[in-house]
């Protein structure tokens, strides 16, 4: 395994790293979260990311439960603010009365005394940003989470933040946990070059694009009966990508894999990797397998000759591409 900092920060993760949307605590049983967290130790992975949002806290019990066997020294843990986990009108957000009561849920869910990375899950243009950023410092300063990051914000939203920041002498940002994957590249347009100026990292998450970067759908084949994509309860936004315009640029890409000799997985997670700006790439799996051939992207060095002919491969998916 390698690692990299997250944006300026002294903090060191995984360049692969595990995540829990769409997984434990949902379409997974604990046996399998346990396990597949036990194959990420072993393969040298040490970032485990997770939300509060993800079926209403069960995402966090099951990480909590898997990881309680482990010196807490020894893994970086990450989760989530904004999404409604309740009927009220302050059951969402980015107030600091929203902010403080979830932290002290999550700390408890996932059974931790601190977050090593607490994530703003989106941006609440109803809060003012003041508010969210000291609410953040404080709990900083209470050693509940030791540094704050936000999600899938725009590089106005995180050149605002860090212009607060510093004037009023808080913490900085420390990243950003966008979507990144072949198919979706909008953070190359703005958020990227904004973020390395800002000194964020990014904790890409769906690089291989709700798995359709991994080879298993084809084009005008039904969907595998054990496919995330055939099961309804969590297939909702891999729909965006069951299309035959998309799988036969897939089926492209896999030529290119077999032509460097690795998985199509592995190509994807070499592509997001190549990109100074990420720290680390988030992940899912509920089986052990998974996370062993998907570790061995870190040693997947891509030519500029072979980037050069994926992006070539891309351009047939306009719709997709980072211009958009």
């Amino acid at each position: 395994m390698k690692y990299r900092n997250v944006g300026n920060s002294g903090l060191k993760v995984s360049e692969i790293a595990l995540g829990s949307w769409l997984t434990y605590g949902t379409a997974a049983e604990q046996k399998a979260a346990d396990a597949c967290i036990e194959k990420a130790f072993e393969s040298g992975i040490n970032f485990f990311d997770t939300a509060n949002a993800y079926n209403r806290g069960e995402g966090e019990k099951a990480m909590g439960a898997a990881l309680k066997p482990y010196t807490r020294s020894s893994y970086v843990l990450s989760t989530k603010v904004f999404f409604p986990m309740g009927d009220g009108p302050n059951d969402r957000g980015l107030s600091r009365k929203h902010i403080f009561e979830q932290c002290e849920a999550s700390l408890k869910r996932l059974g931790v005394d601190y977050i090593d990375l607490y994530f703003c899950h989106r941006f609440d243009a109803q809060t003012p940003l003041e508010e969210t950023l000291r609410a953040l410092d404080d709990l900083t300063s209470q050693g509940k989470i030791l540094y704050a990051a936000v999600s899938e914000w725009t590089g106005a939203q995180i050149t605002e933040a860090a212009g607060i920041a510093e004037r009023l002498n808080l913490r900085p940002l420390i990243s950003n946990q966008p979507i990144y994957n072949m198919f979706e590249r909008y953070i190359e347009r703005e958020v990227l070059p904004v973020s390395a100026k800002k000194g964020l990292g990014q904790v890409v998450f769906s690089p291989l694009a709700q798995g359709i970067l991994t080879g298993k759908y084809k084009p005008g084949a039904p969907l595998p009966a054990d496919s995330r994509a055939a099961n309804n309860s969590v297939n909702s936004i891999i729909t965006s990508y069951l299309n035959d315009q998309v799988l036969h640029v897939v089926q492209e890409l896999e030529q290119v894999a077999r032509q460097l000799d690795i998985s199509l997985a592995q190509l994807a997670l070499a592509w997001v990797l190549r990109q100074p700006g990420v720290s680390t790439a988030l992940i899912g799996a509920t089986k052990p397998e998974q996370i062993e051939e998907n570790v061995k992207a870190v040693d997947v060095q891509l030519t500029s000759e072979t980037v050069d002919q994926i992006d070539e491969i891309l351009k047939q998916v306009a719709h997709f591409s980072p211009k958009r």
